[in-house]
């Protein structure tokens, strides 16, 4: 039984999110504060924390460079934020994924499916192989291929869609990007990352005109979608 984290202080948000994964066979465990929050993520194993940016004692950014410094825990932001600058400060600060409020519950629990499964577990290695329908990326081989025919692929195409599978479902910033992909002196190159994913589109996607594998996230980033 997963056992979630949720740091949040409105008592009807709690309520609500304990009622509706504990239906879905999560253990919930509660805080209304971020220096509580931090305290229950040290003290016990928790799978993930869903968490609250307006917190009464400590801004909810903060806690997320707290929890950082002790645990690689997946972390899903819900907040009433919805500007881009406090989407990719959370992220960039090591949130997982960030969902806005109000939300829709079954938008939540397929973000936090996805972070579950993606949570890589003690001693686990990263995957060599990653399977999209009928696309396979064998990054042991660096050879992709859909219906087993090769997809030939730039150096640079290669180490974006590396890049991004690296962190399947979750949201990678244009920072985050840029910096790994074309060093630190690119980080505000957000042409480069356009013209190479609409390039990756162009040979990875069924329809790349109605992208299903590489997401957008406006004004953030992007994501590789394991499930279409």
């Amino acid at each position: 039984m997963p056992k979630i984290l949720v740091v949040d202080d409105e008592a009807q948000i709690r309520k609500f999110l304990r009622i509706s994964l504990g239906a879905s066979g999560h253990q919930v465990i509660e805080a209304e504060t971020a220096e509580a929050g931090i305290a229950m993520a040290k003290a016990e194993p928790v799978d993930l924390v869903i968490l609250d940016l307006g917190l009464p004692d400590m801004d909810g950014q903060e806690a997320i460079t707290a929890i950082r410094e002790f645990s690689t825990v997946p972390i899903i932001v819900l907040s009433v934020r919805a500007t881009e600058v406090d989407k990719v400060e959370a992220l960039d600060r090591g949130a997982d994924d960030y969902v806005v409020k109000p939300f829709g519950i079954g938008e939540l629990m397929a973000r936090l499916r996805a972070a579950l499964r993606q949570a890589p577990a003690p001693g686990k290695q990263a995957l060599d192989v990653l399977k999209i329908g009928g696309l396979q990326m064998d990054f042991a081989r660096r050879v992709i291929s859909r219906d087993a025919q090769e997809i030939r692929l730039s150096k640079r195409e290669y180490d974006l869609l590396r890049f991004l599978a690296a962190s399947p479902d979750h949201v990678v910033t244009h920072k985050e990007i840029l910096t790994a992909v074309w060093g630190p002196a690119h980080t505000e190159d957000t042409v480069y990352l356009r013209v190479y994913v609409n390039q990756l589109r162009q040979k990875l996607e069924p329809d790349p005109a109605d992208p299903k594998i590489i997401l957008t996230e406006p004004g953030v980033g992007y994501r590789l979608a394991t499930q279409s």
